[in-house]
């Protein structure tokens, strides 16, 4: 901003940080990424496509290039979003007994605001909450069949803040 009159430059660089802010903020939960305090996990949501009964997809990017596939699936009983891991399914149509094998972590998920409001992780098109919480991930993922000599090897926390939003 050289070259520019002193009271131009004051008056701009406000407006030019509420605008980051705001974009920053209005990120849609599709395309948010969020990441743990200790740096041993990253989530990144995608556009859910076809299936009208996951209401979220993600995947989680661990240590050692593995890869956890997500998703969400509100219940109709007491409505929650109830979230699954999943490592190494079969690909196509899947057998309960063949799916639960291959599920690492199942739970809701959970948000939280800036304020300390806990919350359910929204559906595809509303704003990304600043913090998710995936209840007892550690715990599961420590006994999976991911984790060991031939999978991962750092545990990350529960909870999770967002990062960033996708392009």
């Amino acid at each position: 901003m050289a070259g520019l009159c002193p009271h131009f430059v004051s008056a701009a660089v406000p407006v030019l940080l509420a605008a980051t802010v705001s974009a920053q903020a209005a990120c849609p939960m599709e395309l948010a990424v969020y990441g743990d305090r200790d740096k041993a996990a990253t989530v990144d949501f995608t556009p859910r496509g076809e299936g009208a009964a996951i209401t979220n997809q993600f995947r989680m990017a661990l240590d050692k290039g593995v890869v956890l596939d997500g998703l969400v699936m509100w219940t109709d009983d007491v409505e929650r979003p109830n979230g699954m891991l999943m490592y190494k399914c079969p690909e196509g149509d899947v057998t309960g007994e063949e799916l639960e094998a291959c599920t690492v972590w199942q739970g809701v998920i959970y948000s939280a605001d800036k304020s300390g409001r806990i919350g359910l992780l929204p559906a595809e098109r509303a704003d990304a909450p600043e913090t998710l919480i995936f209840p007892d991930l550690a715990y599961s993922l420590r006994f999976s069949s991911a984790y060991g000599e031939a999978g991962f090897s750092r545990l990350p926390w529960d909870v999770f803040t967002l990062q960033g939003c996708q392009e």
